[in-house]
């Protein structure tokens, strides 16, 4: 095996993790759990939760992974000596791989659609109807058709590599998710209703929260939020540079997932206001919310259908947003399995990435045939329950069972003045006994929801 692949600048790994943990869940899941539980309440709790749970369990993370310098199933065998501990690490390491490549499958699936609805205000406004119809219209054909475009897509990025595929694109990627995400949101924030949505947002409603909803449900999406559990952050400091300070790199990244989560909530909590305001439901009878699949998909476009000669353009840029933010996340899912490939046979990258994808897809294809079973099933599976109970593991073995005086090695090489810091007095202690605490709420959180 030749040199380990890296990145190129330390920019390109924060555009390149940023954009793995900057998906869906970031510009869809974290404003509509913010509207679900409390609006302010959530964005206050969730912003503490972020670098009490998120943070830590990022650095140990990606330290693992600088200090494998390889997939996880290599990298957490290489954190014990202990004859049992290496076969259990290793199947660790390989259920964080078989859970992100499962999710994979059904992230396509969505992200199909962001393709088929961006698509969608062109067909109008070329007068082909039908098209449009089907555009929108739940369908096995277009889920098919879109299905396998968006892992074509993906298996592009992923088959060129790490520096002119992954790093590259996420590097494009990223800042023009940036642009149309504030631009989106200056245009929205000026519509009437927008206001509503906005205070909804900003001021917290201090009896919300310490409520039970609130702090769990804050406390899952900030675990959720920055990919933690699925392989990539391990994988993606493996591609670190040794003289890299990745406290000081996890914190730009936290930073930027973050932000962007909050920008989303700007965009989409007005947006949802301003839908109501044009004569969109966006509540149910019971005075719940509707559900973040209606939101996206039904309330959203209603909303777009009622702003005139301004529908097309901003229905184009919001789901193109959506595609922008699902490809960075999908890459990185996609690189998972095939680092794996790669470590463990003697195929080249592009054999490599076509193979897996194609395993992917096929079933994501099965998943497509079978929707109303297997939809919600592997959903379920992975992100409830595999993702969860991987980090839980990962978290034990980074403060458990991985010696601290290697741990402390491996951060000095980038950063040579880090045990006479707060960080070191902190993290080790932090990672060893909180973190397995809280990421244990959320598995009980999920085994009961």
């Amino acid at each position: 095996m030749g040199k380990r692949a890296q990145f190129s600048s330390k920019l390109g790994f924060v555009m390149a993790a940023a954009g793995s943990a900057i998906g869906v869940g970031n510009i869809w899941g974290f404003p509509t759990q913010a509207a679900s539980n409390g609006g302010g309440a959530f964005l206050l709790v969730y912003l503490l939760f972020i670098f009490l749970l998120g943070y830590p369990m990022l650095v140990a993370e990606i330290t693992i992974g600088r200090h494998g310098q390889s997939n996880p199933f290599r990298a957490l065998k290489t954190l014990t000596q202990h004859p049992l501990g290496k076969p259990i690490a290793g199947v660790v390491g390989l259920a964080a791989v078989l859970t992100v490549s499962f999710i994979f499958t059904f992230y396509a699936i969505v992200s199909g659609w962001f393709i088929s609805y961006a698509l969608e205000p062109i067909a109008s406004v070329a007068g082909a109807s039908d098209s449009a119809s089907w555009l929108t219209g739940f369908s096995t054909s277009r889920n098919v058709v879109f299905t396998l475009m968006f892992a074509l897509l993906s298996l592009y990025v992923v088959s060129r590599g790490l520096e002119q595929g992954i790093e590259k694109w996420s590097s494009r990627l990223m800042p023009l998710l940036l642009l149309m995400l504030i631009l989106l949101t200056g245009y929205m924030l000026l519509q009437p209703g927008a206001s509503e949505g906005l205070k909804v947002y900003l001021v917290p409603d201090f009896s919300r929260v310490f409520n039970g909803d609130v702090l769990i449900g804050a406390l899952g999406q900030s675990f959720f939020s920055l990919s933690l559990g699925a392989a990539v952050m391990m994988l993606y400091g493996s591609y670190l540079d040794r003289q890299a300070n990745i406290p000081a790199l996890a914190a730009q990244v936290t930073l930027l997932d973050t932000g962007v989560a909050f920008m989303a909530g700007l965009l989409i909590l007005p947006a949802m206001y301003v839908a109501q305001h044009n004569g969109v439901t966006i509540f149910a009878e019971d005075g719940s919310l509707l559900s973040s699949d209606t939101l996206v998909f039904s309330v959203l476009p209603a909303l777009f259908n009622t702003m005139g000669a301004a529908q097309y353009p901003v229905a184009f840029a919001f789901f193109l947003l959506m595609i922008m933010a699902a490809l960075t996340s999908a890459i990185s899912m996609l690189e998972a399995p095939v680092s794996l490939v790669l470590e463990s046979s003697t195929l080249s990258r592009i054999k490599a990435t076509w193979l897996v994808t194609a395993v992917c897809t096929l079933f994501s294809i099965v998943i497509v045939f079978n929707f109303g079973s297997l939809f919600g099933l592997v959903i379920t599976l992975t992100t409830q329950y595999a993702q969860p109970l991987v980090s839980l593991c990962i978290t034990l073995y980074a403060g458990w069972v991985w010696q601290r005086n290697a741990v402390l090695t491996e951060l000095k090489s980038g950063s040579p003045d880090i045990e006479h810091g707060l960080f070191w007095k902190i993290w080790p202690w932090y990672v060893r006994f909180v973190c397995p605490v809280l990421v244990l709420v959320v598995i009980i959180q999920s085994f009961a929801g």
